[in-house]
């Protein structure tokens, strides 16, 4: 039986101009580029630290 995976939803609700390149770049990554685009993603250590890198960005909204 396989493991269920754990999801996070995260919206973006800020906007990357005047932001780092990088910054912007790790938004793309993560599925975002609209404020109030919403990406659905599976919950690992990677997805966690790019949360974690646009933190003023984003919003995570459900984590299951």
């Amino acid at each position: 039986m396989a493991k269920a995976e754990t999801t996070v939803v995260v919206e973006q609700i800020g906007s990357p101009i005047r932001r780092e390149a990088s910054q912007r770049q790790t938004l793309i990554g993560l599925g975002l580029n609209k404020i109030r685009r919403r990406s659905t993603l599976v919950d690992t250590p990677s997805v966690r630290g790019m949360i974690d890198k646009v933190r003023h960005l984003v919003r995570v909204i459900d984590a299951k």
